[in-house]
Protein backbone atom coordinates (compact mmCIF):
# COMPACT_ATOMS: atom_id res chain seq x y z
CA UNK A 1 0.00 0.00 0.00
CA UNK A 2 2.82 2.38 0.98
CA UNK A 3 4.49 1.65 -2.38
CA UNK A 4 1.53 2.60 -4.49
CA UNK A 5 0.84 6.45 -2.29
CA UNK A 6 4.31 6.74 -3.01
CA UNK A 7 4.09 6.11 -6.74
CA UNK A 8 0.79 7.79 -6.83
CA UNK A 9 2.64 10.72 -5.16
CA UNK A 10 5.73 10.82 -7.04
CA UNK A 11 3.34 10.96 -10.48
CA UNK A 12 1.59 13.93 -8.90
CA UNK A 13 4.50 15.76 -8.44
CA UNK A 14 6.05 14.83 -11.97
CA UNK A 15 2.83 15.84 -13.09
CA UNK A 16 2.71 19.08 -11.16
CA UNK A 17 6.64 19.62 -12.47
CA UNK A 18 5.47 19.20 -16.44
CA UNK A 19 2.25 21.24 -15.78
CA UNK A 20 4.16 24.42 -13.99
CA UNK A 21 6.60 24.03 -17.53
CA UNK A 22 4.05 24.85 -19.92
CA UNK A 23 2.19 27.15 -17.84
CA UNK A 24 5.71 29.27 -18.00
CA UNK A 25 6.31 28.11 -21.70
CA UNK A 26 2.35 29.59 -22.41
CA UNK A 27 3.33 32.94 -20.44
CA UNK A 28 6.25 33.38 -22.38
CA UNK A 29 4.17 33.09 -25.81
CA UNK A 30 1.91 35.52 -24.82
CA UNK A 31 4.50 37.93 -23.58
CA UNK A 32 6.31 37.54 -27.25
CA UNK A 33 2.76 37.55 -28.60
CA UNK A 34 2.03 41.61 -26.61
CA UNK A 35 5.53 42.40 -27.37
CA UNK A 36 4.76 41.83 -30.94
CA UNK A 37 1.26 43.95 -30.90
CA UNK A 38 3.42 47.36 -29.62
CA UNK A 39 2.59 50.05 -32.13
CA UNK A 40 6.10 51.15 -33.97
CA UNK A 41 7.71 53.85 -32.44
CA UNK A 42 9.54 56.49 -34.28
CA UNK A 43 12.39 58.70 -33.53
CA UNK A 44 11.87 62.17 -34.10
CA UNK A 45 15.00 63.28 -33.09
CA UNK A 46 16.46 63.64 -36.69
CA UNK A 47 13.11 64.94 -38.27
CA UNK A 48 13.31 68.45 -39.93
CA UNK A 49 10.35 70.79 -39.35
CA UNK A 50 11.06 72.89 -42.62
CA UNK A 51 9.81 75.95 -40.19
CA UNK A 52 11.84 78.11 -42.91
CA UNK A 53 10.97 78.12 -46.49
CA UNK A 54 12.30 80.36 -49.43
CA UNK A 55 10.75 80.47 -52.90
CA UNK A 56 11.77 81.59 -55.99
CA UNK A 57 9.92 81.23 -59.24
CA UNK A 58 8.64 82.31 -62.43
CA UNK A 59 5.57 84.44 -62.12
CA UNK A 60 3.00 85.13 -64.93
CA UNK A 61 -0.66 86.07 -65.58
CA UNK A 62 -3.24 83.28 -66.74
CA UNK A 63 -5.73 85.38 -69.03
CA UNK A 64 -3.47 88.04 -70.49
CA UNK A 65 -5.09 90.14 -73.08
CA UNK A 66 -3.31 90.42 -76.74
CA UNK A 67 -3.05 93.62 -76.02
CA UNK A 68 -1.23 93.75 -73.21
CA UNK A 69 2.57 93.84 -73.73
CA UNK A 70 4.27 91.42 -71.27
CA UNK A 71 8.25 90.81 -71.63
CA UNK A 72 11.40 90.49 -69.56
CA UNK A 73 11.71 87.64 -67.23
CA UNK A 74 8.61 87.64 -64.65
CA UNK A 75 9.51 86.30 -61.18
CA UNK A 76 8.06 85.63 -57.87
CA UNK A 77 9.57 85.72 -54.39
CA UNK A 78 8.36 84.43 -51.40
CA UNK A 79 9.44 83.61 -47.67
CA UNK A 80 7.76 82.04 -44.71
CA UNK A 81 7.71 80.94 -41.51
CA UNK A 82 5.81 77.67 -40.75
CA UNK A 83 5.20 75.98 -37.34
CA UNK A 84 4.80 71.88 -38.17
CA UNK A 85 2.17 69.35 -36.28
CA UNK A 86 3.04 65.73 -36.68
CA UNK A 87 0.10 63.13 -36.63
CA UNK A 88 0.36 60.85 -33.82
CA UNK A 89 -0.97 57.99 -35.37
CA UNK A 90 1.54 58.50 -38.49
CA UNK A 91 4.31 61.18 -37.88
CA UNK A 92 5.38 61.27 -41.62
CA UNK A 93 1.74 63.14 -42.33
CA UNK A 94 1.70 66.40 -40.55
CA UNK A 95 -0.10 69.74 -40.90
CA UNK A 96 1.87 73.41 -40.63
CA UNK A 97 0.94 77.14 -40.64
CA UNK A 98 2.96 79.93 -41.14
CA UNK A 99 3.29 83.69 -42.19
CA UNK A 100 5.36 85.16 -44.56
CA UNK A 101 5.95 87.73 -47.64
CA UNK A 102 5.05 87.03 -51.10
CA UNK A 103 5.57 88.98 -54.12
CA UNK A 104 5.06 89.02 -58.10
CA UNK A 105 6.96 91.52 -60.39
CA UNK A 106 5.36 91.37 -63.95
CA UNK A 107 7.70 93.57 -66.66
CA UNK A 108 6.19 94.93 -69.83
CA UNK A 109 7.90 96.05 -73.04
CA UNK A 110 7.17 99.88 -74.11
CA UNK A 111 3.57 100.25 -71.89
CA UNK A 112 2.57 102.06 -69.31
CA UNK A 113 0.50 101.09 -66.25
CA UNK A 114 -2.28 103.57 -65.08
CA UNK A 115 -2.26 102.37 -61.63
CA UNK A 116 -2.89 106.25 -60.38
CA UNK A 117 -4.77 107.38 -62.64
CA UNK A 118 -8.63 108.75 -62.67
CA UNK A 119 -10.32 106.39 -65.43
CA UNK A 120 -12.96 103.71 -64.84
CA UNK A 121 -10.63 101.14 -65.07
CA UNK A 122 -6.83 100.27 -65.27
CA UNK A 123 -5.10 101.21 -68.87
CA UNK A 124 -2.59 99.70 -70.40
CA UNK A 125 -0.81 102.18 -72.67
CA UNK A 126 1.12 101.31 -75.73
CA UNK A 127 4.17 102.92 -76.10
CA UNK A 128 5.74 102.01 -79.08
CA UNK A 129 5.25 104.78 -80.80
CA UNK A 130 6.51 107.37 -78.18
CA UNK A 131 8.66 108.26 -75.50
CA UNK A 132 8.99 104.98 -73.06
CA UNK A 133 10.99 103.29 -70.44
CA UNK A 134 13.52 100.99 -70.96
CA UNK A 135 12.50 98.55 -68.01
CA UNK A 136 9.00 98.74 -66.77
CA UNK A 137 7.45 95.94 -64.29
CA UNK A 138 4.56 96.20 -61.92
CA UNK A 139 5.18 94.58 -58.50
CA UNK A 140 2.57 93.53 -56.03
CA UNK A 141 3.29 92.42 -52.22
CA UNK A 142 1.11 90.38 -49.57
CA UNK A 143 1.48 89.45 -46.25
CA UNK A 144 0.16 85.90 -46.26
CA UNK A 145 -0.70 82.76 -43.88
CA UNK A 146 0.09 79.32 -45.52
CA UNK A 147 -1.25 76.44 -44.48
CA UNK A 148 -0.17 72.35 -45.62
CA UNK A 149 -0.38 69.38 -45.28
CA UNK A 150 2.53 67.70 -45.59
CA UNK A 151 4.14 64.13 -45.99
CA UNK A 152 7.68 62.62 -45.29
CA UNK A 153 8.70 59.74 -46.27
CA UNK A 154 11.93 59.31 -44.12
CA UNK A 155 11.99 60.94 -40.54
CA UNK A 156 15.21 59.35 -39.68
CA UNK A 157 16.99 61.21 -42.13
CA UNK A 158 14.86 64.24 -43.97
CA UNK A 159 17.66 65.44 -46.03
CA UNK A 160 17.23 62.21 -48.16
CA UNK A 161 13.69 62.37 -47.95
CA UNK A 162 11.10 62.21 -50.46
CA UNK A 163 8.27 65.18 -49.27
CA UNK A 164 5.00 66.57 -50.74
CA UNK A 165 2.70 68.68 -49.49
CA UNK A 166 -0.59 70.14 -50.65
CA UNK A 167 -2.17 73.62 -48.94
CA UNK A 168 -3.65 77.25 -49.28
CA UNK A 169 -2.39 80.49 -48.56
CA UNK A 170 -4.48 83.39 -48.06
CA UNK A 171 -2.89 86.52 -48.58
CA UNK A 172 -3.66 90.73 -48.21
CA UNK A 173 -2.47 92.97 -50.62
CA UNK A 174 0.14 95.52 -48.51
CA UNK A 175 1.74 97.17 -51.71
CA UNK A 176 0.92 97.35 -55.76
CA UNK A 177 3.25 99.68 -57.79
CA UNK A 178 5.14 100.49 -61.03
CA UNK A 179 8.50 101.13 -61.56
CA UNK A 180 9.97 102.62 -64.97
CA UNK A 181 14.00 102.64 -65.59
CA UNK A 182 15.83 105.25 -68.00
CA UNK A 183 13.48 107.28 -70.05
CA UNK A 184 14.31 106.64 -74.12
CA UNK A 185 12.68 107.75 -77.05
CA UNK A 186 11.00 105.49 -79.52
CA UNK A 187 14.44 105.01 -81.41
CA UNK A 188 15.99 103.56 -78.34
CA UNK A 189 18.08 106.46 -77.44
CA UNK A 190 18.18 107.69 -73.60
CA UNK A 191 16.64 110.77 -72.55
CA UNK A 192 17.13 110.89 -69.03
CA UNK A 193 18.58 108.17 -66.94
CA UNK A 194 16.12 107.99 -63.88
CA UNK A 195 13.93 106.35 -62.25
CA UNK A 196 9.67 106.65 -61.60
CA UNK A 197 8.23 104.66 -59.04
CA UNK A 198 4.32 104.99 -58.36
CA UNK A 199 2.30 102.98 -56.01
CA UNK A 200 -1.63 102.53 -55.79
CA UNK A 201 -3.85 99.69 -54.90
CA UNK A 202 -7.38 101.28 -56.48
CA UNK A 203 -7.81 98.78 -58.81
CA UNK A 204 -6.62 95.62 -57.23
CA UNK A 205 -8.04 93.33 -55.49
CA UNK A 206 -6.55 93.55 -51.49
CA UNK A 207 -7.46 90.00 -51.00
CA UNK A 208 -6.39 86.23 -52.53
CA UNK A 209 -6.64 82.58 -52.01
CA UNK A 210 -4.02 80.69 -53.84
CA UNK A 211 -3.90 76.56 -53.51
CA UNK A 212 -0.30 75.09 -53.77
CA UNK A 213 1.58 71.95 -54.21
CA UNK A 214 5.22 70.87 -53.45
CA UNK A 215 6.97 68.27 -54.46
CA UNK A 216 10.80 67.33 -54.00
CA UNK A 217 13.61 64.92 -52.17
CA UNK A 218 15.55 66.46 -49.04
CA UNK A 219 15.48 70.67 -48.47
CA UNK A 220 14.91 70.97 -52.73
CA UNK A 221 11.04 71.10 -53.59
CA UNK A 222 9.43 71.87 -56.94
CA UNK A 223 6.10 74.26 -56.30
CA UNK A 224 3.25 75.58 -57.70
CA UNK A 225 0.79 78.07 -57.21
CA UNK A 226 -2.45 79.91 -58.81
CA UNK A 227 -4.72 82.82 -57.61
CA UNK A 228 -8.17 81.37 -57.30
CA UNK A 229 -9.84 85.04 -57.87
CA UNK A 230 -8.63 87.88 -60.19
CA UNK A 231 -5.93 90.48 -59.56
CA UNK A 232 -8.30 93.36 -60.51
CA UNK A 233 -11.03 93.98 -59.02
CA UNK A 234 -14.63 93.22 -61.21
CA UNK A 235 -15.24 95.86 -64.20
CA UNK A 236 -12.22 97.73 -62.61
CA UNK A 237 -8.77 96.15 -65.41
CA UNK A 238 -8.29 92.76 -66.87
CA UNK A 239 -9.46 88.92 -66.05
CA UNK A 240 -5.93 88.20 -65.33
CA UNK A 241 -5.42 85.03 -62.46
CA UNK A 242 -1.56 85.51 -61.47
CA UNK A 243 0.42 81.71 -61.36
CA UNK A 244 3.74 80.98 -60.19
CA UNK A 245 6.10 78.10 -60.54
CA UNK A 246 9.36 76.96 -59.33
CA UNK A 247 12.16 75.64 -56.43
CA UNK A 248 11.67 76.07 -52.58
CA UNK A 249 14.44 75.86 -50.33
CA UNK A 250 13.54 74.59 -46.77
CA UNK A 251 15.07 73.59 -43.85
CA UNK A 252 15.86 74.50 -39.91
Amino acid sequence: MKKVLLSAAAFLIVAMAFAQQDSLTTVKTIEVKTEKKKKKEFDLSGRSDDHFMLQLGYAGWNNTPDTINTGGLPRSANIYFMIDFPFKSNPRISAAIGAGIGTDHIFFKKTYVGIKDITDEIQFKNLSDTNHFKKYKLATTWLEAPIELRYTSRLDKPGKSFKAAIGVKVGTLLKAGTKGKIWQNKSGNTLISYTEKVSSKRFFNTLRVVPTVRVGYGHVSLYAAYQVGTLFKEGLGPDVRPYSIGLTISGL
